[in-house]
């Protein structure tokens, strides 16, 4: 079962979907990334998240817990959307599931953002995922944090614009971080 680990809601447990489609995030390398994030950014207080490829929220619900002031949660899947909806709803969060593909919300636009969580389907290309982060530059705030999750056997190059920060292995998961 997946928790939110710190802050106002730390120790809450977390429905999440099941299935192949979602892979949660440990929550040993929640733990590490967000402390990660916490030297990075400071704190966490008044930012607004977007998080693609949602799965449960977990990513978007703990930086939330921590004290983000908003976040947009993006899933395609119909059940991992109302898992997530059912998730904000018990937390109480200040937060919105939106039900699309993550190509046509960040085509949409919105935002600014200030923190940005992809962790999509391994089966999803570098490539495919570089060309979501290119399109999410106009709708970043300007030192926005973008942190992307991949298998530790990936490779993942960051595009144009975008100055990485660092990459970290956990195992089977490699976490980059780019502004």
């Amino acid at each position: 079962m997946t928790r939110i680990i710190a802050g106002r809601w730390g120790g809450r447990r977390l429905a999440t979907p099941s299935g192949d489609g979602t892979r949660p995030t440990s929550d040993r390398v929640r733990e590490s990334m967000f402390a990660s994030l916490g030297s990075m950014l400071g704190r966490f207080d008044g930012l607004a998240v977007l998080d693609l490829f949602a799965g449960s929220g977990a990513l978007a619900l703990e930086a939330l817990s921590r004290g983000a002031d908003r976040a947009d949660l993006v899933e395609s899947d119909p059940r991992a959307a109302r898992i997530i909806a059912r998730n904000i709803a018990d937390l109480g969060a200040s937060a919105r599931v939106h039900r699309a593909t993550v190509e046509r919300f960040v085509a949409a636009g919105g935002g600014p953002w200030d923190l940005v969580f992809l962790d999509p389907p391994y089966a999803v290309s570098a490539e495919e995922v570089a060309a979501v982060v290119a399109a999410l530059q106009q709708s970043l705030t300007e030192g926005a944090v973008v942190v992307v999750e991949r298998s530790s056997r990936d490779r993942f190059t960051w595009p144009e614009g975008f100055t990485p920060i660092r990459d970290r292995a956990y195992g089977e998961t490699r976490l980059w971080y780019g502004h």
